[in-house]
């Protein structure tokens, strides 16, 4: 038995000769083996040990062993319980099994008998152990750090690993500012969420707020709060975002479209950590992080004088940028595969398979949309898939595939191909910006974010 395939088992029996016997027993057999007779002294083996496997008498003094069997499976619901009994009819078996029992011995044994019990469930834990290892080799993320952002970070290319290095090296240091930019739907809020949710600040609030989304009126109010009556509609006291995210995270998505009359008011917050409710005097000490995010070239919005370079400069402690998918092309499969599989699970459509032609098309693929348009494309190709195997033809992208970079040529020939795309979806949607964008696999407000960018009008589109 090699040593990562050892499992740590517990014995707990009222009988002291017995769990003394087992327990010789399977140490002698190589096993790592703990024995008590009492269920308070096996919690405390419970907490202090990773234990795999519960050898579990169903009757115990004072306490019903399927009772115990319950709350452990609750506890430790990777724990694998095995029931013994001297007493055992099929009533017992049967719901020892419904609550979650591996197997059931019934007293006498030999020592054989419990010893081929434990292979077999040493082989299960095993695969169990592998098929985890299987669905995390492609997540950069842990499943637990996966519940709490409740969302999945996928990718196995340098690019990709070395955004994910820098949002950890952020979390180690809870005080310190992030400026996270990228392209619409790389998964900036996701970084946000990881380096909150894996720093000391992941016990309190994590707040994301759109900066472009609250209107002119509601700005001040919104993030720094308002005294009851301090203008119509003002019918209480309100706490605004910088107090909600005491001790928490404050993520501002789409920085550089702050007006600028508030620009000046999150600087002063930044820098002194003090903020005042609309309506109020009394200064308010709040303890806060702030994580921004950007698609846009925000230093050519402090050029335009549109952003406030200072305001940039205390943003900016941290820099993270998210490469598009388009310059990693090897994460397009870990990302299709997890799509295609919980998609293919939503809407009921078990053993779908994806042809191998898939992958080479779709990595020859601009994606303007980046990942949020690969998720939506692999949701609508389920959707419209005939058989069990997604082909080429479920994924319609003839006008938007972009050709082999010719030697030589420099990053700025992206633009040229993200132009190209945009002019091509409002053709064929006839300059429907809604339509267009659902082509991209963008939101409307991204396309017409690109398109002033681009400075394209549907009249220069149609050329």
């Amino acid at each position: 038995m090699t040593k990562h395939e050892k499992i740590e088992i517990l014995i707990l029996d009222d009988e002291k000769q017995f769990t003394e016997e087992l327990h010789e027993f399977l140490q002698k057999s190589g096993f790592e083996s703990f024995e008590t007779n009492t269920y308070q002294d096996a919690k405390h083996i419970l907490a202090d040990h990773e234990i795999d496997l519960l050898i579990l008498d169903v009757r115990l003094p004072g306490i019903n062993g399927l009772d115990i069997l319950k709350e452990v499976k609750i506890q430790y619901p990777n724990l694998e319980v095995v029931i013994i009994s001297a007493h055992g009819d099929m009533d017992t078996v049967i719901k020892a099994m419904r609550l979650g029992a591996f197997d059931y011995l019934r007293k006498p044994f030999r020592h054989i008998d419990i010893q081929i019990t434990i292979e077999r469930t040493q082989k299960y834990l095993h695969l169990q152990r592998k098929l985890k290892r299987v669905q995390e080799r492609n997540s950069l993320i842990s499943k637990t750090l996966e519940e709490k952002i409740d969302r999945h970070f996928i990718g196995i290319s340098p690019l990709i690993r070395e955004v994910f290095d820098a949002a950890l090296t952020a979390a180690n240091y809870p005080d310190a500012n992030v400026l996270i930019t990228g392209e619409s739907g790389t998964g900036k809020e996701n970084i946000a969420r990881i380096i909150h949710f894996s720093s000391l600040r992941k016990e309190h609030i994590f707040c994301a707020v759109n900066s472009s989304a609250i209107t002119d009126s509601l700005l001040e109010s919104e993030f720094f709060g308002h005294k009851k009556g301090s203008f119509t509609g003002a019918v209480v006291d309100k706490m605004g975002f910088f107090e909600v995210c005491n001790q928490g995270t404050l993520f501002l998505d789409e920085i550089a479209d702050m007006p600028l009359n508030l620009q000046a008011k999150i600087l002063r917050a930044a820098e002194e950590k003090v903020i005042t409710r609309v309506g109020d005097t009394t200064p308010i000490h709040t303890d806060f992080r702030i994580i921004s995010s950007t698609n846009h070239d925000i230093e050519k919005r402090v050029e335009e004088n549109k952003f406030r370079l200072d305001l940039l400069h205390r943003l900016n402690t941290l820099h993270i940028h998210i490469p598009p998918l388009r310059q990693r092309p090897e994460d397009i499969r870990p990302l299709l595969v997890h799509f295609t599989e919980s998609f293919a699970q939503k809407l009921n459509r078990p053993n779908l398979s994806i042809h191998k032609d898939v992958f080479k098309t779709l990595e020859k693929y601009a994606f303007p949309g980046n990942i949020r348009e690969l998720k939506n494309m692999s949701e609508r190709a389920i959707m419209l898939c005939k058989n069990n195997s997604l082909t080429v033809h479920d994924f319609p992208l003839k006008s938007h595939t972009i050709s082999s970079p010719v030697p030589g040529t420099k990053l700025a020939n992206l633009k040229n191909q993200e132009i190209d795309l945009i002019r091509k979806a409002l053709v064929s949607t006839q300059f429907n910006q809604k339509a267009a964008a659902d082509v991209l696999g963008i939101t409307r407000d991204a396309l017409i974010r690109k398109m002033k960018k681009y400075s394209l009008t549907i009249e220069k589109s149609g050329n």
